[in-house]
């Protein structure tokens, strides 16, 4: 009587599997079936405190400036910027990076804006720091917003950039921006040294709990040429490839990231971050430093671009990319896309 009933069960399973083609009877959707279940074993989660929202700064009072390449973001005056942060940090944002744009005529080869006291972004920093404490706001260390011919460092007559002299501006600048209240200085220049150079400059100046963030492999990528255009700077000579790096390269990038852990940086950045998702996790396995990623304007300007064809929803678009720059191990993400991520992630 067993016998008979073990011949046919086994008679049973294998008229139902056989035909699928499987040996056992595995389930993986059991763990899809429901939207509980399915965040319950997520392997990784995107979360509003994840992200870091840029703003691109213009002088004046209640000015909002359409960029054309970048749908649905703007250059802001102080005053929106600080209502805008303010709404921000309330949906969760505990972040923002600030990128003003200089005025032609506050240009100069030696970047003197750079370091005035009452400089546009000396100026919201000091505002929203002021009305917004509890928000973390990092600055950018480069000179590109304020020098004539829209490089990162200061230029010799033979279109050379300098390394040395550039270091010890940007060491003053992080200084500058740590007095108005910056909670982070973000070095974006790529210039040898300048990281242990800042640290040094900020402790010797009081200023041993500002942090670094730094853009330690910032690639000379054509995915920056919206933020350009919003920050309206424009090269007069030459690249940014003698001091930016070079796409193929994730050595480089992972020896970059241990020399500026070295000389102090608290945050590495991987720059941009939708292509370079290989460093990103390369440098995670590396480091015990968190890391960051820039998903960057062209990255952004895709998306949008199609949505406005109808070719794809922006949202979850947008989601889905943030979320696989998570899963590769960044652990904050500068994004242009905070608002659509916040409208899927709320509904």
């Amino acid at each position: 009587m067993k016998e008979k009933l073990h011949e046919n069960a086994l008679s049973f399973l294998k008229e139902r599997y056989d035909n699928t083609h499987l040996n056992l009877p595995l389930r993986m959707r059991r763990n899809r079936k429901s939207p509980a279940i399915r965040s319950l074993v997520a392997e990784t989660s995107l979360l509003k405190s994840d992200l870091v929202l840029p703003f691109f700064i213009i002088e004046g009072e209640r000015k909002k400036e359409a960029i054309a390449s970048m749908p649905g973001i703007f250059r802001l005056s102080p005053d929106l910027v600080l209502r805008e942060a303010e709404e921000m940090h309330t949906r969760g944002i505990q972040g923002i990076a600030l990128f003003p744009v200089t005025p032609s005529d506050l240009k100069s080869e030696q970047a003197e804006e750079a370091l005035r006291p009452d400089s546009l972004l000396h100026r919201t920093l000091r505002l929203i720091k002021k009305e917004i404490p509890s928000l973390c706001l990092i600055s950018d260390v480069a000179l590109d917003p304020y020098t004539t011919h829209g490089h990162d460092g200061l230029a010799n007559k033979a279109e050379e950039i300098l390394n040395d002299e550039t270091v010890r501006l940007l060491g003053k600048m992080a200084v500058a921006q740590a007095e108005a209240g910056a909670d982070v200085v973000a070095p974006s220049d790529m210039m040898d040294g300048r990281v242990g150079f800042i640290r040094r400059s900020l402790d010797l100046s009081s200023f041993q709990n500002t942090s670094i963030l730094a853009y330690s492999a910032k690639y000379a990528s054509s995915f920056y040429s919206p933020f350009r255009d919003a920050l309206q700077t424009e090269l007069s000579f030459g690249d940014k490839k003698t001091y930016q790096m070079h796409p193929g390269n994730v050595r480089e990038a992972l020896l970059e990231a241990e020399l500026d852990e070295k000389e102090g940086a608290d945050i590495l950045m991987v720059k941009p971050a939708g292509m370079y998702l290989d460093v990103i996790a390369k440098l995670r396995e590396r480091t015990h430093r968190p890391v960051a990623a820039y998903h960057v304007s062209g990255e952004y300007a895709m998306v949008m671009a199609a949505y406005e064809k109808g070719y794809l929803h922006a949202p979850s678009a947008f989601y889905e990319t943030l979320l696989g720059i998570k899963r590769a191990g960044a652990n904050l993400i500068f994004t242009y896309a905070v608002e659509q991520v916040l409208e899927f992630l709320d509904n």
